[in-house]
C-alpha cells in the first residue's frame, strides 16, 4: 500500500467560522427558536386558564402566566430553557386577610384547580397547554431553529467575504 501525505491549508479560518456559527445558533438562534415554542404552551395556558377565570372578580389567572428565561439553568450548565408560570406564586392569603381584589392582584387559588383538592376535582389548564400540545411545540421549535441555521450560515458566507 502506497505512503499517501497531505496537508490542509486554511482550516483555522474554517475552524473559527465553525465555531463562530455553532455560537451563534445556540446562544442567540437557540433561545429565539425555543422562546418562539414555549409562547406557544403560554398562549395554550392562557387559554385554558380564561375558561376557569371567574369574570366576577378582578383577579385573572391567564393574565398572570407569564414566560421567563430561567438563567439559573444557563449559568449552571449552559442549556437554555424558559420558565412558564403563574406570577405572585401559589402561597393563598392568611386567614383574616382581605384578598387582593384588582386588575392584575395575585391570583394563589390557580394551584387548587391545577391539582384538586381533596374535596374538589383537578381542573388542569397548565399541564394540559404542553400534554396536548407537544407535537406543535416540537414543530414550531424545528421550523424556528432552522431558520436561525440558514441565517447564520448566511451570515458566516457574508463574513467570510
Amino acid at each position: 500500500m502506497a505512503d499517501i501525505e497531505f496537508s490542509l491549508t486554511g482550516l483555522d479560518s474554517l475552524l473559527g467560522k465553525l465555531e463562530a456559527v455553532a455560537y451563534d445558533v445556540k446562544r442567540k438562534g437557540g433561545r429565539s427558536a425555543l422562546r418562539k415554542a414555549a409562547q406557544v404552551v403560554a398562549n395554550k395556558a392562557k387559554e385554558g386558564a380564561e375558561r376557569l377565570d371567574d369574570s366576577a372578580t378582578g383577579r385573572s389567572i391567564s393574565s398572570n402566566i407569564a414566560l421567563r428565561w430561567n438563567g439559573k439553568l444557563f449559568k449552571q450548565n449552559g442549556s437554555l430553557g424558559f420558565r412558564i408560570g403563574v406570577l405572585h406564586g401559589a402561597v393563598l392569603a392568611k386567614k383574616g386577610e382581605a384578598p387582593d381584589l384588582s386588575a392584575n392582584g395575585p391570583t394563589p387559588h390557580w394551584r387548587l384547580l391545577e391539582f384538586g383538592t381533596e374535596k374538589m376535582a383537578a381542573s388542569p389548564f397548565m399541564r394540559k397547554a404542553l400534554a396536548d400540545n407537544i407535537g406543535e411545540v416540537t414543530n414550531t421549535f424545528v421550523a424556528e431553529y432552522e431558520k436561525a441555521i440558514d441565517r447564520a450560515i448566511k451570515r458566516a458566507a457574508r463574513a467570510a467575504q
